[in-house]
């Protein structure tokens, strides 16, 4: 999967004849850091979780699918698109959900709700350079039980049916889910 490594190791090599006048390509910050934040982060996914490169030399873009084992989504099957900038890591990836599903800090948009996924942040767990890809996969993964939150929704109709109606909130769910296996 990691073919990228190869290509660093052929990008960087002079031409030894002197004759090959193209030049030298320079891999950015980024594509240094995913070579190794990519096998980091397959090696340490929880186990709901499981990543898919389309390209497997574009390892800026990629689809986490997260699948939880307990909890109201129990038995889903969710969908992220992760893309990761250039200004990577002093910025974080650009994360959608691409299944639709009922959900308090998940909108129907796609749009996620998640500290970690903002530049600034209220809280001190905003992104932050030390930060990481297998950061944002066990986020996202917790989105669906711990970190689940209702007091500081983005959409605010799930989460008021929570709190009025938790068995109506729980068919709502599991309505969505049933759309998403078909």
């Amino acid at each position: 999967m990691i073919t990228l490594n190869r290509k660093l190791k052929k990008e960087h090599t002079e031409p030894t004849n002197g004759l090959n006048s193209e030049p030298v390509k320079r891999i950015s910050i980024r594509d240094k850091l995913l070579v190794k934040e990519v096998q980091e982060m397959n090696d340490n996914l929880p186990a709901t979780c499981s990543i898919t490169f389309e390209d497997p030399n574009v390892l800026s873009e990629f689809i986490l699918t997260v699948c939880p084992d307990e909890g109201y989504w129990q038995g889903g099957k969710f969908k992220f698109s992760v893309h990761v900038t250039e200004d990577y890591n002093m910025a974080p990836p650009r994360v959608k959900c691409i299944t639709k599903l009922w959900h308090p800090n998940i909108n129907v948009d796609g749009d996620i709700c998640l500290s970690l996924l903002r530049q600034t942040s209220i809280d001190e767990h905003g992104w932050a350079p030390t930060r990481r890809l297998k950061d944002v996969v066990w986020g996202l993964n917790s989105l669906f039980t711990d970190l689940l939150n209702f007091e500081d929704p983005l959409n605010i109709e799930a989460a008021e049916m929570y709190n009025k109606n938790k068995v109506e909130f729980q068919a709502k769910v599991q309505e969505y889910i049933g759309k998403c296996k078909r």
